[in-house]
């Protein structure tokens, strides 16, 4: 028996048992699963105020790169900025031996700009949120 409990925000010691049990049973299925290796991140600072006020999140694992997070502020918009995270973060991942990239984004945000950096479109959620899609993105780097 297994007594299921919510927890409405899900304690550190929680988290840390179910990663803790996920992670060792990956290892016992993918002979070269080495858990996350590393993270990516890249951030935008406003140089008048020194506040960071955009950037990229990434984490690396099974020798592919996950983007987590990209936002650049509407001022930098267009400038190429947005490129240049995505690049540098791609550079970095490859000189960890990552093999791809994927990522995800919602219809409201920046499917054509990762397609116009190479990413494909590999599935699709409909009402997700409600009256948008969220779409999933994939990129070889070797």
């Amino acid at each position: 028996m297994v007594e299921i409990t919510y927890e409405p925000e899900l304690q550190p010691n929680s988290r840390a048992a179910i990663v803790e049990g996920l992670m060792a049973f990956n290892a016992s299925k993918t002979a070269d699963f080495d858990g996350p290796v590393a993270t990516i991140g890249l951030t935008l600072t406003n140089p008048e105020t020194g506040v960071i006020d955009g950037g990229l999140a990434a984490r690396i694992g099974y020798a592919w790169m996950f983007v987590e997070l990209l936002f650049v502020p509407e001022r930098l918009r267009g400038q190429g900025i947005g490129r240049d995270l995505m690049l540098r973060a791609e550079a970095v991942a490859r000189e960890k031996g990552c093999v791809g990239s994927r990522l995800d984004t919602f219809s409201f945000q920046a499917r054509g700009f990762y397609e116009k950096l190479g990413y494909s479109v590999f599935g699709e959620i409909t009402d997700c949120p409600p009256g948008h899609s969220r779409y999933f993105l994939h990129k070889q780097l070797s």
